[in-house]
């Protein structure tokens, strides 16, 4: 069985409570969870596995797998309605509108990146507020500001204290990753753990190539494109990612850190990626 190794997203297990003052029994064990991805021979993603399926170590000792199902973390997305993608954007609202829809019932919040940044629908907006939101949208005569738009999906996520998330950019316009402005929006980007996913058209190899670092660093996508059709396809394809993505809960003792976190699955020939681990 080959195992993949899992960055850990927080550094820290869930603590034990103080059953002492509370008068309750000491707590023995503590739960954690790993995200990943399954594929089979073909590089086909699976989902019909379960408990029994998967292997996880930590620091070469075997943790009890308690439970497996498919990933439901909360979705920022990030429309770019700068003036430089005025071109485009009857090509992003579409594709995203269509995107938020196939997520299916999970928390999902807009932000806007023309002009200043701004949140238009927050995760406790019902799905049907979201999609009005994002038909509502117009473009702005204001360059577009991508990387700030990011930062400010980044804090949203980090302060609905989930212990994953995603944000998915979707922009036409200039994305500069050097600078000042730039690194104050970079640093609670990475702060924030969330996967980053990148849709972009026309970017300049200056800033596409910072930016695919980034991206890299979060263990998330870069899509370069280079037409308006583009956009629908590069979207299908982060939601069927998105769709398969699974979340294993299993047993560490309280108070242990998530340490050289290893994960395999007994599937004949299937291998697994890792997207992190995080405490309950």
């Amino acid at each position: 069985m080959r195992f993949i190794v899992v960055p850990a997203l927080r550094a820290l297990a869930v603590a034990a409570a103080a059953s002492g003052a509370l008068g309750l029994a000491p707590q023995t064990g503590a739960s954690r969870f790993a995200l990943a991805e399954v594929f089979d021979p073909r590089g086909n993603t699976l989902v019909d596995v379960g408990a029994d399926d998967f292997v996880i170590q930590e620091s070469g000792t075997a943790r009890e797998v308690l439970s497996v199902r498919v990933a439901d973390y909360p979705v920022v997305v990030v429309i770019d309605n700068g003036i430089a993608a005025q071109g485009d954007f009857p090509h992003i609202q579409r594709a995203a509108a269509r995107f938020i829809d196939r997520l299916g019932p999970r928390p999902v919040a807009i932000v806007t990146a023309g002009g200043p940044p701004k949140v238009v629908a927050t995760f406790e907006d019902d799905r049907s507020v979201v999609g009005e939101r994002l038909r509502a949208l117009t473009t702005t005569v204001s360059n577009g500001q991508p990387l700030q738009a990011v930062a400010l999906a980044a804090a949203t996520v980090r302060d609905s204290g989930a212990l994953f998330s995603t944000i998915v950019l979707v922009t036409a316009s200039q994305i500069e990753v050097g600078g000042t402005s730039a690194e104050g929006a970079v640093g609670p980007i990475i702060d924030s753990h969330a996967v980053l996913h990148v849709i972009a058209r026309g970017l300049r190899p200056s800033s596409a190539d910072p930016l695919r670092g980034l991206v890299a660093e979060s263990r998330g996508e870069f899509n370069a494109i280079y037409s308006t059709a583009s956009y629908q396809p590069a979207l299908d394809r982060l939601t069927d990612r998105m769709n398969t993505e699974l979340l294993i809960e299993y047993i560490v003792p309280v108070n242990s850190q998530p340490v050289d976190v290893r994960i395999g699955v007994r599937v004949p020939g299937a291998r697994v990626r890792g997207l992190g681990v995080a405490p309950r």
